[in-house]
């Protein structure tokens, strides 16, 4: 988005929020644009302006909590996705970033509970796959852990494709096939060159070989 054009939206959504005050979604608008311009804690502020108004409001809690697992407060992020699945629990996203956010916790048991429950919910969804598939890593199941991620690089989602590759450079890396684990991570980055977990992979990787 241009800085004009950033600029316009904010304005209405400004005046959006000014005469519907009640309302959550002129927050959570202007909480997605801080967060497009790359201001975290703006954005934090008009999500929790929008659950105040609305605290069953779900896009609001889901980002307010993805913003807080990625700035590292991991126990609020914690509270902040449970309270995301009592209050709107047909979203899968509240789910598997209470899911994510128990692993980041080393709350594995805990992890393990939730993904069962959610599984039952949603069914095999991707988002689920890619937890189950790191908690078979953490059991040293590469092979399983692998099998479960393959379908997941057909995926119409890129950046689905590229967590699954990166965890299969994981997996090859746990088998001890470096080459192919390099492979995986090197697809991975290609999509997403910013992706940690292929850049972890190929630093191992490369230090192994």
């Amino acid at each position: 988005m241009s800085r004009g054009n950033f600029e316009a939206a904010r304005r209405d959504f400004v005046k959006a929020r000014d005469l519907n005050p009640d309302l959550p979604t002129p927050h959570h608008a202007l909480g997605l644009l801080a967060e497009q311009q790359g201001s975290g804690a703006e954005a934090e502020r008009f999500y929790r302006a929008a659950l105040k108004v609305d605290p069953g409001f779900a896009p609001a809690r889901i980002n307010l909590a993805r913003g807080l697992f990625g700035r590292g407060a991991l126990e609020e992020a914690r509270e902040q996705f449970l309270r995301a699945t009592q209050v709107a629990p047909d979203f899968a996203d509240g789910w598997a970033g209470l899911c994510e956010t128990l692993l980041r916790l080393e709350r594995v048991d805990d992890a393990k509970e939730v993904l069962a429950v959610a599984r039952r919910r949603f069914g095999a969804i991707a988002s689920f796959e890619l937890l189950e598939a790191r908690l078979l890593l953490r059991k040293s199941a590469y092979g399983a852990a692998e099998e479960r991620l393959w379908p997941l690089v057909r995926s119409p989602d890129r950046g689905k494709v590229s967590a699954a590759l990166s965890w299969i450079a994981i997996a090859r890396l746990g088998e001890g096939d470096v080459a192919g684990a390099v492979a995986a991570a090197g697809r991975a980055m290609s999509i997403d060159p910013e992706d940690a977990v292929a850049r972890y992979a190929l630093e191992t990787a490369r230090h192994a070989q």
